[in-house]
């Protein structure tokens, strides 16, 4: 059997309206890629998106569809598709015909020339993007740039190609919902892999989305959190000892000049302690984390 150069992974969910389209078009644009290997998983689909993988899956040897029993999310579907891959490199994309798939042999390209990540950042000059998903990504990103210490375009875009070999290192700590591309994102980022990041478009969705702003937002926050405390501890802390040690401060400035005499309160000290402890915290967790790498 012929070694792929790479594995295209789609998860699929409840997608019979876009998958035929998808999966035809993405034949004729891999095929400028080089030899591949085209593996759908099937998220649970309670629609027609199964009975339509099959038939494609006989009309073409180089299409392997992986059926999941029930729904196990976005992630979910993406770590099965890691687990499987025979390719050096990994390219997912999604199945709603969202992302400008010819761009894949590009980016694929891009990493062989020793990138470990290339993402298709959804910033080019054709973007389709509800407003309602706009609004907490500008926090969103703000911080996780904040965490990695350097800019991030596109902190969870879904059109991107990795190295297997690190994706498999972080994959009992990738999730399996929709934050799976915002964790290997800072888990890159964070680590001080090469990461790309490539202007693409974005159109608008076949089919009903299933992201669900207010609770994935919510998602997004403690996953990016989690994920900082995990590769970048002292940063994450970094602002509450900072709130710590100012309330500290203007405490003991209050006990020493509010006073007749100076006085040491217990605000003061807990206050005190509270920044000390955070500190250690923060500094043992970073040498934990160092530790885990050597």
């Amino acid at each position: 059997m012929t070694q792929p150069a790479f594995t295209l992974i789609v998860p699929a969910y409840n997608e019979e309206g876009a998958i035929r389209k998808t999966i035809e078009s993405l034949r004729s644009y891999l095929t400028q890629a080089g030899p591949y290997e085209l593996l759908v998983v099937n998220d649970g689909s309670t629609d027609a998106t199964r009975q339509i993988l099959e038939e494609l899956a006989k009309e073409d040897s180089a299409l392997t569809v992986v059926h999941h029993s029930r729904n196990g999310g976005y992630g979910s579907a993406l770590k099965t598709g890691v687990r499987r891959a025979r390719g050096p490199l990994i390219v997912i994309t999604d199945a709603d015909g969202t992302y400008p798939n010819e761009r894949i042999p590009e980016l694929v390209a891009k990493c062989g020339e020793g990138w470990d990540m290339v993402v298709g950042s959804r910033t080019g000059d054709e973007v389709t993007y509800p407003l309602i998903r706009k609004i907490p990504k500008v926090f969103l990103k703000a911080y996780a740039s904040w965490i990695a210490r350097q800019p991030i375009p596109d902190i969870n875009s879904g059109l991107r190609v990795f190295r297997r070999d690190l994706a498999e290192q972080y994959l009992h700590f990738l999730p399996g919902g929709f934050s799976f591309t915002t964790t290997i994102t800072l888990a890159m980022l964070t680590s001080y892999r090469r990461v790309l990041f490539v202007p693409i478009d974005y159109r608008p969705r076949i089919g009903k989305s299933k992201i669900k702003p207010i609770r994935d937002t919510l998602n997004f926050v403690q996953l990016i959190a989690r994920t900082g405390m995990y590769f970048a501890p002292v940063r994450v802390l970094l602002p509450v000892i900072g709130a710590a040690a100012l309330a500290t401060f203007v405490s003991l400035c209050y006990d020493i000049f509010a006073y007749e005499s100076p006085n040491l309160t217990d605000k003061t000290v807990t206050l005190f302690m509270l920044t000390l402890n955070s500190a250690m915290f923060a500094l043992l967790a970073d040498m934990i984390d160092k530790r885990s790498r050597s």
